[in-house]
């Protein structure tokens, strides 16, 4: 009832203006509050159109965007916090990090005026800046500039910092710069915060990098297949890999008991073989020996531990060493597991 004739009391366009607002807060999933300070009208315009089909942005009285938010409820009237200055409302239905990255993108580089406060340090690059000798060096040299004159132009000898952030732009350094079409700060919507699904997030929460999130993301998903694997735990995704090491292990297992059977034959010749030639290679008397052994070198990865030396094991033995790189040298228990895993990646 407060509300109601508080309305009351303002003319009728005002009324107007915040039944408006209210409906606009009440299409989108996420509203927020933007500063738009030192936007020119025409660039504003321009930022809007860009938004279309993505987001709606609107600029209005403050005492009234307050008192929509207000009106709206929802939690929406802690965003009344961060209404001060010029700022506009913008609504949308993507989530606030896909809102943080698009006003970020599309911000512009712009020229700096005399009377502004620096947003980051200014820097005057080394290099040959192409105009000829003459008065301008001195210039560059009073704003603080490591110029002079060489090869019939003024260069820059070196990186200068002619203003640390949070200093006043001086009207010297400001025609210094448009001179040199150096644009030291970004003109754009700055997000101050965003309210959906009942949670306030500002700028700091919501500035991810993208990259590095994937690279976070990929290596919990890996982590939790090879957690699956060690478990025996059959999923759509850890199925193939069970399976390929149930087949290792079985086979490993019928190759250590000599178990006859037509896949493992092949191997088991091949590791009677080995046998064979490494205790021939023992043997001092070669005339004890069949013609056939008679001369024959212990082969250099003979074994007498009925260790399987067959392709698949050559595979096994290569499925440890990723799994190894996969797992941060993870030293838990369950290695055989991990190595099958690391045949995924």
């Amino acid at each position: 009832m407060s509300a109601e004739r508080k309305t009351e009391t303002i003319p009728q366009w005002k009324q107007e203006e915040v039944a408006d607002v209210v409906e606009m807060i009440e299409s989108y999933d996420s509203v927020g509050i933007v500063d738009i300070t030192g936007i020119p009208s025409r660039q504003l315009q321009d930022m809007r159109r860009d938004l279309y089909g993505t987001a709606e942005l609107r600029v209005s009285r403050n005492t009234l965007v307050e008192r929509a938010l207000e009106e709206v409820d929802d939690g929406l009237e802690v965003l009344t916090d961060y209404v001060s200055g010029q700022v506009g409302l913008i609504g949308t239905n993507v989530n606030p990090f896909a809102l943080f990255q698009q006003l970020e993108a599309s911000k512009t580089p712009a020229p700096i005026n005399a009377g502004e406060v620096a947003p980051n340090d200014i820097v005057i690059p080394e290099g040959d800046t192409g105009i000829d000798p003459g008065p301008f060096v001195g210039d560059l040299q009073q704003v603080g500039a490591d110029a002079r004159i060489q090869e019939g132009s003024i260069q820059v000898l070196s990186d200068s910092t002619v203003l640390s952030t949070g200093e006043e732009v001086s009207t010297d350094l400001a025609n210094v710069l448009s001179e040199l079409g150096i644009e030291p700060k970004e003109v754009g919507l700055d997000l101050r915060a965003v309210y959906a699904d009942g949670v306030l997030f500002e700028p700091e929460e919501l500035e991810l990098d993208v990259e590095e999130y994937q690279a976070d993301i990929e290596a919990a998903a890996a982590r939790g297949r090879n957690l699956a694997v060690n478990a025996s735990y059959p999923t759509t995704q850890t199925a193939p890999t069970l399976l390929q090491k149930a087949r290792g292990d079985a086979k490993s297992l019928g190759l250590q008991a000599s178990i006859e059977s037509p896949d493992l034959a092949d191997d088991l010749v091949s590791k009677a073989d080995a046998q064979v030639r490494a205790l021939a290679a023992q043997v001092d008397d070669p005339e004890a020996l069949p013609e056939e052994l008679q001369g024959v070198e212990e082969p250099a990865d003979a074994s007498t531990d009925d260790q399987p030396d067959t392709e698949d094991a050559a595979d096994e033995s290569d499925e440890d060493a990723e799994a190894a790189e996969a797992e941060d040298d993870d030293d838990d228990d369950d290695g055989d597991a991990g190595d099958a895993l690391g045949a995924m990646f």
